[in-house]
């Protein structure tokens, strides 16, 4: 096998390890699923072994692919340093950077400040993927996550962003209807809007068990920006993070005193990717917002 097919093979066997589906890997890297297919092919064919389990939900790696993976991986980090040994830094800050963020932060946070930063790369491809989900940086899901909690293993850099409070909200049409809490003890009468409890991607989310014991919301949302306006339409009370809802005049927070949650945001970044030039300045990029963004992370108390 010549040794461009031996690379352009691993390069395909990690996409598709990273992926899980063929289609994905593909579109990822930027060629056709039967190009990939044969490359995959090809790999199997020369180590004379079966790489892949392929199943109705996509490709899981087998005993074998297991085994090459974390091999396949440093032949990838050995590249990529060669690769950035030999690049002009003044041709740095080009191609794309994928940050993967909560909705609340990558809405709130980044989406209100990233004009000034793309104004000022304009050789960046920025992508922003403000969702609800934990974002795996060893697949490549992106370049830069945020997470709620510090990951105890891993390859992974992270670097604490700003600690933010969360509070209790309510509409003024719903309260005018049910009426105001004024102490823990009357939220029992109240009806509340919270997670869908599979789709929780952090236990950090899990606000019932720490703020309101035995209580659980009777109305359950994928995701905190469409909590938000259920609350604002007045359908329950629900817990926001308070850099969101105290924009809004259609939100009054209730019982600060009783329900105050804090949670951190950090910068997750992957070993191999943290000295690159474009993912050092985006980082640095979302550092400073989220420094701009502290007086409303966490308000006067």
């Amino acid at each position: 096998m010549r040794s461009t097919h031996r690379w352009d093979d691993l390069q395909a066997f990690l996409a598709v390890a990273r992926a899980g589906r063929l289609t994905e890997a593909a579109r990822t890297m930027g060629v056709e699923h039967t190009t990939l297919s044969r490359r995959i092919t090809r790999l199997e064919m020369a180590l004379g072994a079966k790489l892949f389990d392929r199943r109705p939900t996509g490709y899981g790696l087998s005993a074998e692919g297991e085994r090459l993976l974390p091999r396949a991986e440093a032949i990838e980090r050995a590249a990529l340093g060669i690769w950035l040994d030999r690049v002009d830094p003044a041709v740095g800050l080009t191609g794309s950077v994928r940050i993967g963020a909560p909705e609340a932060f990558g809405t709130f946070c980044l989406s209100e400040r990233i004009d000034d930063f793309s104004t000022q790369h304009p050789g960046l491809s920025i992508e922003l993927v403000a969702t609800p989900r934990a974002f795996s940086l060893s697949k490549r899901e992106a370049d830069l996550a945020i997470g709620l909690t510090r990951p105890a293993t891993g390859r992974l850099h992270a670097r604490k962003l700003a600690d933010y409070e969360l509070g209790l909200y309510g509409a003024p049409t719903y309260i005018a209807r049910c009426g105001r809490p004024e102490v823990r003890s009357d939220l029992h009468r109240h009806r509340f809007i919270g997670y869908i409890d599979e789709l929780v991607f952090s236990p950090e989310l899990d606000y019932f068990t720490e703020a309101l014991p035995g209580l659980q919301p009777s109305i359950r949302i994928s995701n905190v920006i469409t909590q938000m306006t259920a609350a604002q339409s007045g359908a329950g009370l629900c817990i926001l993070p308070c850099f969101m809802a105290d924009r809004h005049s259609e939100l009054v927070r209730l019982i600060p005193d009783c329900v105050r949650i804090t949670r951190t945001y950090w910068l997750l970044t992957h070993a191999d990717m943290a000295h690159l030039d474009r993912i050092k300045t985006t980082a640095e990029f979302i550092v400073s917002a989220a420094r701009a963004a502290r007086p409303a992370f966490l308000p006067r108390r």
